[in-house]
């Protein structure tokens, strides 16, 4: 596994996202939340993930209580090589309100801490200003080791964090060869300015994995139009580069697809896994190193696909 820090945040390029640990949009069904996502948390430790991703919406609230309930097995040592973060929807972000969810979090996580804290989403109703007022005293009091923002532009996350007055550590977005964008600003201001972009969905929800020719698309994967025939038309260039130089690097398409994100500066993806060969999958891409050309065509079918896509 290899490793990124950032503003004094050391984690591991490939984490673990668990949005779908308890959410009954994604339909795995109850086996898998009871059995199959401990199972995968305890395996991402033991191939050197660090970072854990989770949110009080997921669930809502059980993927924070699966994780909670599976630290308790570990040991102390395996418990410390962790970074579990978590998020809170900023809907009325007043500092009773944002500490009570904090508590919440910190609950059901089963922490005394919560090791990064992100702001969910913007709130168009509630500056970015007023929502860093209202983290200031979680931070200021240790209940808040480290603070981010999740789908914020640019612009936004320089204005939080200057209202913060402390390091808005990381910044986790929607970030694939279906959705290039943070490669534009995001990557780049991450490399200058000492901190992290946090690519959630790097897979494009298993779309670049492979997902849509399993059979019957499920759950929140049906609300994509990439997964419906016309849309995996669009793709079929990506789809093509993916395979041919997956061949080359005795991979699979959904290391390079992992490994196109990895290859821009200061960033870290965290896809999720249905099964334990998924995660290993998944943390094996961080080991895979695209040359310049391989990048290069990536990033051209990337581009051709977001185009069609505004068109």
């Amino acid at each position: 596994m290899h490793y990124v820090e950032a503003a004094g945040l050391r984690v591991s390029r490939i984490g673990l996202g668990t949005w779908q640990f308890g959410s009954r949009e994604w339909g795995y069904g109850e086996a898998y939340a009871t059995e199959v996502a401990p199972a995968l948390l305890r395996r991402a430790v033991e191939l050197g993930i660090t970072l854990v991703d989770t949110a009080e919406a997921y669930g809502p609230g059980r993927s924070e209580r699966i994780i909670g309930t599976t630290l308790e097995t570990m040991s102390d040592a395996q418990r410390a090589q962790l970074i579990v973060a978590t998020k809170f929807l900023p809907i009325a972000p007043a500092e009773p309100i944002l500490a009570w969810q904090a508590a919440g979090s910190r609950h059901r996580l089963g922490l005394e801490a919560l090791d990064l804290y992100y702001a969910h989403w913007p709130n168009p109703l509630v500056s970015p200003q007023r929502v860093m007022q209202a983290v200031r005293p979680l931070l200021g009091s240790g209940v808040v080791r480290r603070v981010g923002v999740s789908n914020y532009s640019l612009a936004a996350w320089r204005v939080a964090e200057r209202a913060l007055g402390a390091p808005v550590v990381a910044n986790q977005v929607r970030f694939s060869l279906l959705s290039p964008g943070p490669a534009r600003d995001l990557a780049p201001y991450a490399a200058d300015a000492d901190r992290l972009v946090v690519a959630y969905s790097p897979l494009g929800q298993g779309l670049l994995g492979g997902a849509a020719g399993s059979g019957t698309v499920r759950g929140i994967r049906a609300l994509n139009p990439l997964f419906r025939p016309r849309g995996r038309e669009r793709l079929a260039g990506l789809v093509s580069a993916l395979h041919e130089i997956a061949a080359t690097h005795d991979a699979t398409s959904a290391q390079v697809a992992l490994a196109w994100v990895l290859h821009h500066p200061n960033t870290v993806a965290i896809p999720g896994a249905r099964t334990l060969d998924q995660l290993e999958e998944n943390a094996a891409a961080a080991e895979l190193a695209l040359s310049p050309a391989e990048f290069a065509r990536l990033s051209a079918e990337a581009e051709i696909v977001a185009s069609s896509l505004r068109a």
